[in-house]
């Protein structure tokens, strides 16, 4: 297996819970049906803010030097996303939510191959679809400046993605590594789906599409 071969597998595998996460249901989900443009905006921020966290906590302890630096790069550039979306925000009290069931999945891995897979793949994959909705919302509000920084945003998260799948080919020895690389990238996946899904039930929707 290799780079691409990997991603077209979690791709497929996946394809169900990705195209559901790609719906406008998932803002739905996310914002608990309050779609205003505050609501969106702290959801994003919280998200933005997660992501810088747990990548300062890899960069600090992984022990594979290239790998390191990428994720110290992405830190940065996710200090960098979050410090722009609080930035369009009226609330100066705003104090951001850490953690979450992907998060916390994320944080407890600590082999390279895992945190490249599940970290930089399979939250990227999931975090492009999250943008394009939040640039679908901005575009229907007429609101072109914000649309554009979610664009920038998620531009530079496919950067992330590609990032990753470079240094798996670099650090995965054998397929027992693209195996477990798989794995966990699959999972980061179930688990947003999971919250997306359970998010909706919750308010009496069904996450599936209606034909």
């Amino acid at each position: 297996m290799d780079a691409d071969s990997f991603l077209d597998a979690v791709e497929q595998s996946k394809a169900t819970p990705l195209s559901r996460l790609a719906s406008n249901n998932l803002l739905v989900a996310l914002t608990d049906a309050d779609l205003e443009v505050p609501v969106v905006l702290r959801v994003a921020a919280n998200s933005e803010n997660a992501a810088r966290n747990t990548f300062h906590e890899w960069a600090e302890s992984e022990t594979n030097d290239e790998v390191r630096e990428a994720f110290e790069h992405v830190a940065a550039q996710e200090d960098e996303h979050y410090e722009r979306v609080v930035s369009e925000m009226d609330d100066t009290d705003f104090d951001p939510v850490d953690g979450g069931a992907m998060h916390s999945y994320l944080r407890g891995r600590d082999d390279t191959v895992e945190r490249l897979a599940a970290g930089l793949v399979g939250r990227g994959l999931v975090s492009v679809r999250s943008h394009t909705q939040i640039v679908s919302f901005f575009v229907n509000e007429a609101d072109e400046t914000r649309a554009n920084l979610f664009r920038d945003l998620k531009r530079e998260t496919q950067e992330e993605i590609d990032l990753g799948l470079e240094l798996l080919d670099d650090v995965c020895a054998d397929d027992e590594d693209w195996q477990r690389a798989q794995m966990v990238a699959e999972y980061v996946i179930q688990l947003a789906y999971d919250d997306y899904a359970d998010s909706l039930r919750g308010m009496g929707l069904d996450p599936k599409p209606v034909c």
